[in-house]
């Protein structure tokens, strides 16, 4: 089994920035691709950005395209997301996820294991 455990939330003014943290634990060595996620208040869980671990190649919703960058250390899998220039409509809760599976992917269904979240607030 794997635990995913994410840090680094809080508030932030809009244009300011934030990196946020995935821990996990347990059988890690398993894991092959790992995303993050968000859900605002009232609204779906949605795609935010996800890494490939076997290639190292990344994935981007496209709101966040060129200020949020994902990356992670290969060996403890921690994941990390850098958000820059935050805009209120990134508040939401941040949710980490993986998965067994080789290849990232932007559905939720896609992913084995998930964290409980770390809420981030811009303010205007």
């Amino acid at each position: 089994q794997v635990q995913l455990v994410e840090s680094g939330g809080g508030l932030v003014q809009a244009g300011g920035s934030l990196r946020v943290s995935c821990a996990p634990s347990g059988r890690t060595f398993s894991l092959r691709a790992m995303a993050w996620f968000r859900q605002a208040p009232g609204k779906e869980r949605e795609f935010v950005a996800a890494i490939s671990w076997s290639g190292v190649s990344t994935q981007y919703a496209e709101s966040v395209k060129g200020r949020f960058m994902i990356s992670g250390d290969y060996a403890s899998k921690t994941l990390y997301l850098q958000m820059n220039n935050l805009k209120p409509d990134d508040t939401a809760v941040y949710y980490c996820a993986a998965r067994d599976e080789p290849f990232a992917t932007n559905t939720r269904s896609g992913y084995d294991y998930w964290g409980q979240g770390t809420q981030v607030t811009v303010s205007s």
